[in-house]
Formats: C-alpha cells, structure tokens, sequence
C-alpha cells in the first residue's frame, strides 16, 4: 500500500511539472510588400496538443505599428501573394486559405474548399472573392486588364466530392472594384 503510494504521488508531481505551459508562436513566413513601408508575417500560436490561434500580422516596418488579420486556429494558408500593377494603380495582397469547415466534421481538412480573399496593402481592408461552398482549383491575374480569373467548382450535391453534376465555372473579378466581373 506504502509503495503505492508514493508511486502515485511520484506520478501525479511528473505529470504537474512535466507539463509544458507555454505557448509557442511560429513566424512561418515573412513577406515584403513592395513599394509600401509592409512586411506580412504568417503566424501560428501553438500549445503542446493544439494551434491556439492562426492570424496575418502586416508590420508597419517604419513605426512598429501592427494590423491582425485573425483566421480560424485550423485553418490552412494556401500562399500569401502580392498583386502589383502599376500601370493601373492596383496593389493588393491575396490570400488564399481553407478557412470554412464545408463537410461539418471535426476540422478544417483536404476536403474543405480554399477561398481566396483580397486584401489591403496595410491589412485594413479584407474581401472574400469566392463564396464558401466554391472550390477554387487555380487562379491567376492578368496585368493588362487588372482581374483575377479562377477556377473552380460549385458541389452541387454537397457529398464533398467532385463528380459529374458538380458544377465548373470561371470566375472573373475586377481587382479595382472587387466585384464580379463575368461566370463562365
């Protein structure tokens, strides 16, 4: 009994201060902004078992000052990409993530849609192109007209799974005004 006893103190103060306590923050990725003072950093506030907390940071480089962009703590960053051109006056940063549980399991997965969002060169504004239940499947600019095409597909009968009557459209977006430009 005595040497049990002391076996389940020995175990219960190895658990107690066994334990880490701390958060760890990652800096994933550093991104430059060019031709602004920003720099966007990718980060993930992680405990021992779990993420606690997923945000973009756009770093003021020349004051120090600081805009977060929070994104659900099992969310996926795609790519963090700048658009810049200049001869139309368009810089924007696009962000391309899964952020939605479509399928309602426990967490955001492979089966889960990316969406793609445009945001402000200092983080202070943020637009979701693409409606959640969309599957983008790839994107691009194009510079001479200032818009961004993307494919993608609508699950039409919500089983997660691209089939035969899901449906496939291309979407085109002003990057200017953010709005819909054509659905093909």
């Amino acid at each position: 009994m005595r040497k049990l006893l002391i076996l389940l103190l020995v175990s219960i103060s190895g658990i107690t201060f066994g334990q880490d306590k701390y958060n760890y923050v990652s800096f994933d990725k550093l991104t430059e902004v060019k031709g602004t003072d920003y720099v966007i950093a990718s980060i993930e506030n992680r405990g021992k078992i779990e993420t606690k907390s997923k945000y973009l940071l756009f770093i003021d480089t020349k004051d120090g000052k600081t805009k977060q962009i929070d994104l659900p703590k099992d969310s996926y960053i795609m790519s963090v990409e700048q658009i810049l051109i200049e001869e139309l006056d368009i810089s924007k940063v696009i962000l391309v993530a899964k952020t939605i549980n479509l399928d309602g399991d426990k967490e955001i997965d492979w089966s889960d849609p990316q969406q793609i969002f445009i945001l402000s060169t200092d983080g202070e504004s943020k637009t979701q192109l693409t409606e959640d239940r969309f599957f983008v499947r790839t994107w691009t600019t194009n510079e001479k007209t200032g818009t961004i095409t993307i494919t993608g597909h609508y699950d039409t009968n919500s089983n997660g799974k691209y089939d035969k009557i899901d449906k496939n459209e291309i979407l085109i977006y002003d990057l200017k005004t953010m709005k819909l430009r054509t659905k093909i």
